[in-house]
């Protein structure tokens, strides 16, 4: 935990973090809080793995008797012109081989079965912790690095965790089961065969640092990479209306020069573990034959020197295999040191342990002298008290960055409140599960964002046991239905991501249906209507008085349209409530709302 923390640290001291180019830090050593999460998830699938292991054994045994038979074939059957014998040696050395081959095709599926579950367990339970995360994490990070965590590493993660973790188990024990049957067959050539096994263990203690190192910068740039394109592509609009095509091409060339410049690093340091122990491989295997042939007294049989050169190159084929897995396992690692850290990101907005379920409310709201702030050095609110009643509408308005959307963010709970309390009829919000607390809430936000599908599932997207015919009442309500049915298939058109085919306009209007349509008792619009003409606005207000009748509403807008008929408008200034009364009553103040009324009628004349 405290690994996990000094990484957060470092991270947090990273300066504009929040760009492509700006790599991740790098990790020291191997956290062992991650071998525990892989652990987890390697549980899940213990049955099937340990079937694997027990099938991969056997199939190995199966393969290593094969030469024995070949042995007595060469030193017995073949010298003594016993043809039965040779025939029963060369059955048993087919079955050998047809039972390795069936043990190890059964084991191959498993193994692959096994993989998928561990990639979906690990994805899901990454995808979900991803929706609990607050704001500011998405705020603090190019939304592409998120998204290469979900897909790309969690496939690259799954063959290390299952195939990885397994073939290492098997071959480390392939290794003993050789050596046993070397040292039944020939001690010297057997001890002459291990030899060169402390030398690649100690190269690869060499470079274990630098080649994990290496696979994160790796890492790194392909998050960069998926960042940009990502970014890229929704700022598409943008790049073509400033022509700007040319220059990002050259920006993602870079980003790809300098991914493939630390890929072609690690690969020469991974090779480096393969050229290592293929050549002292290939120097035992012939040293083998060499002592066998001319050293050793007595010389060793042909079958004795044909099955011990057999199992020198077994013997350093699972060698050579766990180089191989290693690679395959640093290279893993470092896709599931981001993966972890992101599972460990602190929730922040979490249930109390006691927390209660909110019952159906009235709406009676009410701030007790609340503060908050983003961060240490910049305070958003200070000791903000107010009272709403149930069936009040309440317009906040002021300059921007002056805490507006903060208040209601608060009340939502999409931040915690450090000092003071809200309460909704008299229950601490802090003390409530947010999902009854936001059950009752209808929040729609300034950015409307539309999800693929049809339009009636958008409109359902908060009710999802709406009927048809409550849907169109609450489109026809706010003025939408007009331009529903004018599309090609009405409310089964289906559009695209983030709305692709409609206007903002008519995105805003389908947000605001699927508001109405959760029926909540308290309403949050946060300039729910800035992309709205004037005329569609028009057609919106009387959907917007039902709305709010018998509710409790927040209201931030800037238009005077909007917020003029609130029961209530309170000015927002430098986190601070200045001014709070009826738009009558505060225009005869002359206060800062009536500069702000002034300024507005002025721009419009």
């Amino acid at each position: 935990m405290k690994n996990r923390k000094n990484k957060r640290a470092k991270a947090q001291e990273q300066p504009n973090r929040n760009r492509y180019d700006i790599d991740e830090y790098l990790d020291e050593n191997i956290s062992l809080a991650n071998f525990k999460g892989c652990v987890k998830y390697l549980a899940a699938v213990k049955r099937p793995m340990i079937i694997a292991l027990a099938l991969s054994i056997a199939s190995s045994l199966a393969g290593l008797t094969g030469p024995l038979f070949i042995q007595r074939a060469l030193d017995v059957s073949i010298p003594n012109k016993d043809v039965r014998d040779l025939l029963l040696m060369a059955a048993f050395v087919t079955a050998t081989i047809a039972v390795s081959i069936a043990l190890g095709t059964a084991r191959n599926l498993l193994v692959a079965k096994a993989g998928q579950d561990i990639i979906h367990d690990i994805r899901s339970d990454l995808y979900a912790h991803l929706q609990k995360l607050p704001f500011s994490y998405y705020d603090s990070r190019p939304h592409g690095k998120i998204f290469v965590r979900v897909v790309p590493y969690v496939n690259s993660v799954s063959d290390a965790l299952s195939n990885g973790i397994l073939n290492f188990v098997v071959e480390a024990l392939n290794i003993f089961f050789i050596i046993f049957f070397m040292f039944t067959v020939s001690p010297q050539l057997a001890a002459i065969t291990v030899t060169g096994l402390p030398i690649l263990a100690f190269f690869m203690l060499l470079i274990k640092t630098r080649q994990r190192r290496a696979w994160q910068r790796v890492s790194n740039k392909n998050s960069n990479i998926n960042a940009y394109v990502q970014e890229s592509i929704d700022g598409v609009k943008v790049t073509q209306a400033f022509g700007r095509q040319a220059r990002n091409s050259g920006i993602l060339a870079r980003l790809a020069k300098e991914r493939n410049r630390e890929w072609m690093k690690a690969i020469y340091i991974s090779n480096s573990v393969w050229f290592a122990s293929e050549t002292i491989s290939q120097l035992v295997f012939s040293l083998v034959y060499i002592c066998g042939a001319y050293w050793m007294k007595p010389m060793a049989s042909f079958g004795v020197l044909l099955v011990m050169g057999t199992y020198a190159w077994r013997f350093w084929q699972p060698i050579i295999n766990l180089a191989g897995i290693y690679n395959t396992f640093v290279t893993g690692m470092s896709y599931l040191d981001r993966i972890f850290d992101t599972l460990a990101e602190p929730a922040v907005i979490e249930d109390a342990p006691d927390a209660l379920e909110l019952p159906r409310i009235r709406g009676h709201v009410a701030f007790e002298n609340v503060s908050f702030r983003y961060d240490a050095d910049h305070p958003v609110l200070k000791n903000i008290s107010f009272i709403a009643e149930p069936g009040d509408s309440i317009a906040l308005v002021g300059p921007t960055g002056a805490g507006k959307t903060t208040i209601v963010n608060l009340l939502s709970r999409f931040y915690n409140i450090e000092q003071g309390r809200a309460l909704i009829d008299g229950f601490d919000v802090m003390k409530l599960t947010v999902a009854s607390l936001r059950r009752q809430m209808g929040i729609m936000l300034q950015d409307s964002f539309i999800f693929t599908g049809t339009i009636a599932d958008n409109i359902r997207y908060g009710r999802l046991n709406a009927t048809d015919a409550e849907v169109r009442a609450a489109a026809e309500l706010i003025g939408a239905h007009h331009f529903i049915e004018n599309l090609p298939n009405g409310y089964e058109t289906v559009v695209m991501e983030r709305g692709g085919g409609i206007s903002h306009g008519e995105k805003q209007l389908l947000a605001f249906a699927r508001t109405l349509l959760s029926d909540p008792r308290i309403l949050i619009l946060d300039e729910a209507t800035s992309s709205i003409d004037t005329g569609t606005e028009q057609l919106v207000q009387e959907g917007i008085k039902t709305l709010m009748k018998g509710r409790t509403s927040f209201i931030i807008a800037h238009r005077l349209s909007t917020i003029r008929d609130c029961s209530r408008i309170m000015y927002v200034n430098n986190g601070e409530i200045t001014e709070s009364g009826a738009h009558d009553e505060l225009i005869a103040q002359r206060g800062a709302y009536y500069q702000l009324c002034k300024a507005q009628y002025e721009n419009m004349r």
